[in-house]
Order: structure tokens, then C-alpha cells, then sequence
């Protein structure tokens, strides 16, 4: 039986493995794809600190391995069912079935893709999931946001004041965000709104240079040049296996707060699965320090 078994290898999941093994505890960390997460493909980081410039790859590589020479074993495998009804917490996955005292669920959200094509091809070569993240690479440009939410309003707005243009593309003719901020982006002269719209293609060589727009209410299809796509059309938590067992909220995130403890003792969450404000990997990473520490302190209480 293990210390802590944590679910996720990206920032928040390794960062508790550091924390954790640094504690005394055995972790094991389980990922079903590759460590990172969604911060792997992105070309350059710039807003985590003691970090500029590095590449996603490295960056996450580095987490990695330094979660391993600090003890941390690491399973690539699928969790597929948990039992938590015990003071024993099991995890069952593809490699078997694994017991821990304590768990943290450090599984992310994935984020919701256009389905266009060229999409998947230019992912980190122009086409980004995150303004905050990717937007200053494309200062002075020309560049699109898809989405009719709230966060495709805060990621058009936080782009107008760094872009040259930005298009702002709905598939709708009616925006989910709040009037406020519908109002303050269209008074915005280098914004241009265009509804009713979805992108059917993503266009360029070695980075995109442009899309094929169609409009769904005349069918008519238009070019329109540009360097960068940013797809605000929501996250999607993967957090099914765990409905009925932990509190969800009504978008199937964890209904947990900055402590991210549970209501389940000895099970604790972090990373983008929880409900939270702001999803940028400082914050993940503090998910992952506070998580381990309130599972170290669990611990100690109780076993």
C-alpha cells in the first residue's frame, strides 16, 4: 500500500508528488498518456515564474523527472473505477489494482476543439486554448477567438489590447456571456464580430496563415488572413467515474475549494478538475503543494 496515489502527471499531479516525497510518503502517480498534460505542446512559456521562454515539453519533461529522483513512481496506465468507502482508498486502472491511504485526483479537463480541420495539425503553431497563455506571441497580429462564453469575451478582450485585429467568431446569433462584457468588446474598434459563423478550415505551412470561415445562415464561405486561433469554446472535465462519490458542480468539476479537500477524508483534488477562478499552471502547482500537504497532514492524524 502506498502513502499517496495520485491521478495525473501534469503540473498539479507532480507537483504533489514532489511535495509528497519530500514529506517522507510514498507516491504513485498514475497517467494514461503522456506527463504534462495540456501545457506539453505549447511552444514557449512566458507567465510562470523563474520559467521564460522555456518550451511546454521541457518544462513538463524537467516536473517529471524531478518528481521521479525525489522517489515517485510513476504508472502510465488508465484509472478506470475507485473504491473510497474505506479508511483504505482504492484505485483500480489498467495495470491492476492499487491501495492508498490517501488519493489525489489531479486529472485536468481537456479542452473542447473546434473538430475543423488543420486544427489538430497547427495545435502550437498558431492555433492555442489559451490567450493568457499564448496571446503575446501574436502582439501586433491579426488573430481569431472562437467562442460566444464568458471566456471567449475575457480572451477577445485581453487580446484587442495586445492584437492589431481581432475576429471574434459565434456559430450563434446570441452570446451565454454577460451583457457587460458582450458591451465592452464590441465598443472595441479593432474587434470584428462575426456570428453565425463557424470555421470549416485552418490553413498554413509551417504556422497558420489563415482560415476558411463559413457562414451558416447562407451557406457562403469566405478566407480571411491571419496568424492565430484561440479556441474559447469551454473545458471539459473527465470526472465521470467519480459522480456519485465526490460533489460535482453543475459542470462536473469538483466542488472543492483552495484547500482541495473533499468530503471524503483522505481524498483530495487539484489542478483544472476542481472548480476554480483561474486555470494556469501557477495555479495548478499550487493545487499540488496544498494538496499533499493537507494529504500529509491526513495521514499523520489517522494512520
Amino acid at each position: 500500500m502506498e502513502d499517496i496515489i495520485i491521478i495525473g502527471a501534469g503540473t498539479a499531479g507532480l507537483t504533489a508528488a514532489i511535495y509528497g516525497q519530500r514529506a517522507g510518503l510514498s507516491c504513485r502517480i498514475f497517467e494514461k498518456s503522456a506527463p504534462g498534460g495540456q501545457i506539453v505542446n505549447s511552444p514557449s512559456i512566458e507567465n510562470y515564474p523563474g520559467k521564460f521562454g522555456v518550451s511546454g515539453y521541457d518544462y513538463s519533461m524537467a516536473l517529471f523527472e524531478q518528481a521521479q529522483k525525489l522517489g515517485a513512481k510513476v504508472e502510465f496506465a488508465e484509472v478506470t473505477g475507485i473504491d473510497f468507502s474505506g479508511a483504505e482508498k482504492k484505485v483500480i486502472t489498467s495495470a491492476g489494482e492499487f491501495s492508498a491511504k490517501a488519493v489525489i485526483i489531479a486529472n485536468g479537463a481537456a479542452r473542447r476543439k473546434i473538430g475543423c480541420k488543420g486544427e489538430d495539425e497547427f495545435e502550437g503553431r498558431g492555433v492555442s486554448y489559451c490567450a493568457t497563455c499564448d496571446g503575446n506571441f501574436f502582439r501586433g497580429k491579426t488573430v481569431a477567438v472562437v467562442g460566444g462564453g464568458e471566456s471567449a469575451f475575457e480572451e477577445t478582450e485581453y487580446l484587442a489590447e495586445i492584437c492589431d485585429k481581432v475576429y471574434l467568431i459565434h456559430r450563434r446569433d446570441v452570446f451565454t456571456a454577460a451583457k457587460t462584457a458582450v458591451d465592452s468588446v464590441l465598443k472595441k474598434k479593432n474587434v470584428t464580430v462575426l456570428t453565425n459563423s463557424v470555421i470549416e478550415e485552418i490553413k498554413g505551412a509551417s504556422a497558420v496563415s489563415s482560415i476558411i470561415l463559413k457562414n451558416r445562415a447562407n451557406g457562403s464561405t469566405a478566407e480571411i488572413p491571419l496568424s492565430a486561433v484561440f479556441v474559447a469554446i469551454g473545458l471539459k472535465p473527465e470526472n465521470e467515474i467519480y459522480k456519485g462519490v465526490l460533489k460535482l458542480d453543475d459542470y462536473g468539476y469538483f466542488d472543492a475549494q483552495e484547500d482541495c479537500t473533499t468530503d471524503i477524508g483522505g481524498v483530495f483534488v487539484a489542478g483544472d478538475t476542481r472548480k476554480k477562478a483561474l486555470r494556469q499552471l501557477v495555479t495548478a502547482a499550487s493545487d499540488g503543494a496544498a494538496a499533499a500537504t493537507a494529504a500529509a497532514n491526513y495521514i499523520r492524524k489517522n494512520f
